[in-house]
């Protein structure tokens, strides 16, 4: 038997699946009818697009019919597009997929915005195949920007070294799981400074003690899971506190989190290249923007957490309603 949590994920899976599916179903029908300016509830059922007849639900359920009839019609054999298929694969695998990745609140907010996306990119062109690896391409292209951001910024940025005024006290106490790390005012979450297994944090010690050893003029080199001193290693699930005064911190950065790099993908997909192109320009501007003000009221940096999927969301949202008047703008700049 399967654990309790295995059976409850699967089902919300197959659920998460089902229900992209279904609702890339009544895709299909705003895709066709909305152009037309045809009505969404009149007549109710599908029809064929050939012979205008009435599709019986048994004949209409999400991907299984259009394979049980080999992508015809029952009643007249015409052949009916593989993008009524696609539009329900692709709007199910991606309910799946976000379903998997993000908690239920995030998953239904994503769910409205892929739904309204994947309509939006289909009735964009009459080349449906077309439609369908430009938003592949696209999304590929999202990923790969991102990624290579993320890569580069971390050979150029990985590390952030912090020179203190005075030596300041600081902790690390394990709750858990995790760990609270407090240095001087500064409070952070332990796992925050690990995104990868071979990062390190390192603290240069005029004191520090840990398992009731005191150490004097020392580097603690902090890995996710163990603490190094000199040539002594000591593992943190069985440490409870490290305390002790830090005049220099190196900490361990990313570019951004990997969670951008699928949002991007999505933005990709759906909004098309030029979105990916804006959404990071206009992130990174938004995020300057606000890095900025915290700058002004004093806050410190070192700790202070700018996730970039927010500004992504908010770029990719300005794109939406003022993308081409951006683009003009901008023209008119390059060629007055």
């Amino acid at each position: 038997m399967f654990p309790a949590e295995m059976n409850d994920d699967l089902l919300f899976s197959i659920f998460a699946f089902v229900l992209g599916a279904c609702v890339g179903s009544f895709l299909n029908v705003c895709i066709y009818r909305l152009p037309l300016n045809l009505s969404l509830n009149q007549p109710r059922r599908s029809f064929c697009p050939s012979c205008k007849t009435q599709i019986p639900w048994h004949q209409n359920l999400p991907l299984v019919s259009w394979l049980a009839l080999r992508g015809r019609c029952a009643n007249c054999g015409a052949r009916i597009a593989f993008r009524y298929f696609a539009v329900e694969l692709l709007t199910a695998f991606f309910f799946l997929i976000i379903w998997k990745a993000f908690p239920w609140p995030i998953a239904i907010a994503y769910w409205a915005f892929i739904a309204l996306v994947i309509a939006a990119t289909f009735m964009a062109t009459d080349l449906r195949l077309t439609a369908l690896l430009i938003s592949a391409g696209s999304a590929v292209l999202g990923y790969a920007l991102l990624w290579l951001v993320l890569e580069g910024g971390k050979l150029v940025f990985g590390k952030k070294r912090i020179r203190l005024e005075k030596p300041t006290s600081f902790t690390w106490t394990r709750h858990e799981d995790d760990a609270d790390f407090v240095v001087g005012e500064e409070k952070s979450l332990w796992s925050d400074f690990f995104a990868r297994e071979k990062d390190q944090l390192r603290l240069h010690c005029p004191s520090a003690r840990i398992a009731e050893r005191e150490f004097a003029d020392a580097i603690l080199s902090f890995h996710y899971n163990r603490v190094q001193v000199g040539s002594e290693n000591f593992d943190l699930d069985q440490l409870d506190k490290i305390s002790g005064t830090a005049n220099e911190i190196e900490i361990p950065r990313e570019a951004m989190g990997r969670g951008d790099l699928k949002f991007l993908a999505c933005i990709g997909a759906f909004l098309g290249w030029r979105a990916v192109l804006f959404a990071i320009f206009a992130g990174s501007l938004y995020g300057s923007i606000i890095g900025l003000i915290t700058l002004v009221l004093g806050r410190r940096v070192w700790s202070l957490k700018l996730p970039f999927g927010p500004y992504l969301a908010l770029g990719a949202i300005t794109w939406m309603f003022f993308g081409d008047s951006v683009v003009r703008w901008y023209q008119t700049l390059l060629r007055p």
